[in-house]
């Protein structure tokens, strides 16, 4: 590559920085600087632009301790180039195996984390707005299929965005990615053009790491099949960017009348949340755990499937997230907190009341409307389906129900059972979670246990098809 098209390649990057926004006049951006082509091209063509972009530059280059004799030459290097270009550098080593094995983490996340720690802090000792990493396309196209193979499902896709926000120790980076709109074999020829000899990290010609296995591996076997292939993966994430970017909007602008986001939990109304499309609902499902965690670093396709598959489920159902976080399934809302501070949906009930009927029945903080209604009219709202709702033979009920906990020995014949089930057997198949158990209200008809409410009538005071007169009981917490 000649001086004139190192000059093109610096003109096509200055394109995309001012098309993407990536930085303003008086802006000090860090440069991250491994010493490698990629970083080392990032250098020098920020360098060459500095002046038109109206920008500061500083570097940083982090030793990972990993590679002995030869990351100690990458630094005297990386430190070389600094001072050749008059540009103020941050060089520091850090333990990364020690991290690894502190956190439990795997090598790669160990030296990711370890390395935008330190970013993070060389920002802010340069005063910087910004830190400028080398990704270029082919990091993009790796990162997708790296996505896809992990399992992050269709957000994935977008694969490495021009800038992202990351949440490193209480603190938030912002990342820019000025060369993601060159190749890595066009940031070798650049260096080449103008007489650079970058460092080469022997460890990126390793297919232990899975990064390099899709480098290496993966990316040239899908070439026998589609010798374009990296073009087609950036066109598929191009295309499902600007469709999750449509989403995400929708998903904001209906946000505040689906959730409310407390400081240790988010409340998901039920019956807004279920109303909507899937994709919505992933969505808000995303930025419900987002707004807890801060990121959703972890957080996979499965895992919110696995809400997804759970928003029918009765009163009760628990899905665990990573980082001890909880959605839990209750009447007639869905509660995403972590589990040491899942709260119970019940409030504690005292004594025993006797519900009016037909009436209203006010008491420990539940409200009961009682209402006498024709079969006709039963099946007519039957559509009105709800776990605080049940229907019943008023003909088998001696007009006298009550409200109470549960009591030791408590039976009933679950609805579609022909048998009788101890109450507590009931409620631990049910998964109920044991410190609701005590607070679900029990409807009686004298000894009998007609309802567990919010999961299963009695099959003795089921509604038949001669039944005459139907009693529905609405539950409404108060």
């Amino acid at each position: 590559m000649p001086n004139k098209e190192a000059s093109i390649l610096e003109q096509k990057v200055l394109a995309y920085l001012r098309e993407k926004g990536l930085v303003s006049p008086g802006e000090k951006i860090v440069v991250a600087v491994s010493g490698g082509p990629d970083s080392v091209c990032l250098l020098y063509v920020l360098a060459e632009l500095k002046q038109e972009l109206g920008i500061e530059l500083h570097i940083a280059h982090l030793n990972h301790g990993l590679r002995g004799r030869d990351a100690r030459a990458d630094a005297g290097y990386v430190a070389g180039l600094a001072k050749r270009l008059h540009i103020p550098a941050a060089i520091e080593s850090r333990d990364v195996k020690a991290y690894q094995k502190q956190h439990r983490l795997s090598l790669e996340e160990a030296a990711r984390e370890v390395r935008y720690d330190f970013l993070c802090t060389a920002v802010g000792e340069a005063g910087a707005g910004k830190v400028a990493v080398g990704h270029t396309a082919d990091d993009h196209v790796e990162t997708v299929l790296l996505h896809i193979v992990r399992g992050s499902g269709t957000n994935g896709l977008r694969g490495l965005m021009p800038v992202s926000k990351l949440k490193t120790n209480g603190s938030v980076l912002t990342v820019i990615r000025p060369l993601l709109c060159v190749s890595r074999e066009e940031t070798l020829a650049y260096c080449r053009a103008r007489g650079l000899k970058p460092r080469l990290d022997a460890s990126n010609l390793s297919i232990e790491l899975l990064r390099n296995k899709v480098r290496r591996k993966l990316i040239p076997g899908l070439k026998k099949y589609n010798p374009q292939v990296s073009q087609a993966l950036a066109r598929l994430s191009r295309t499902a960017a600007a469709d999750l970017d449509f989403i995400d909007a929708e998903a904001r602008r209906i946000m505040k009348s689906v959730l409310k986001v407390r400081e240790e939990s988010v409340v998901i109304e039920k019956k807004g949340l279920i109303a909507l499309h899937p994709a919505l609902q992933r969505r808000l499902l995303r930025l419900a755990i987002e707004s807890l965690l801060g990121s959703l670093k972890d957080i996979e396709a499965v895992h919110i499937e696995g809400i997804i598959e759970a928003l029918e489920k009765p009163a009760g159902k628990v899905i665990g997230l990573p980082f001890g976080l909880c959605f839990t399934v209750e009447y007639d809302r869905y509660v995403l907190a972590p589990e040491s501070i899942s709260p119970c949906p019940f409030p504690a009930l005292a004594g025993e009341t006797g519900l009016k009927i037909p009436g209203r029945t006010v008491f420990s903080g539940w409200e009961v409307n009682a209402r006498v209604i024709s079969q006709s009219e039963y099946k007519a709202q039957s559509s009105e389906a709800s776990d605080l709702a049940a229907c019943f033979d008023f003909a088998k009920i001696d007009n006298k129900l009550t409200v109470r906990r549960r009591l030791p020995g408590d039976r009933f014949q679950p609805l579609g059972m022909a048998q009788s089930k101890k109450l507590n057997v009931f409620m631990i198949d049910a998964r109920i979670p044991r410190k609701w158990r005590a607070r679900v209200p029990i409807v009686c008809c004298g000894k009998d246990v007609l309802w567990v409410v919010g999961y299963r009538i009695d099959e003795r005071y089921k509604v038949r098809s001669d039944t005459r007169k139907v009693l529905r009981l609405d539950f409404k917490r108060v």
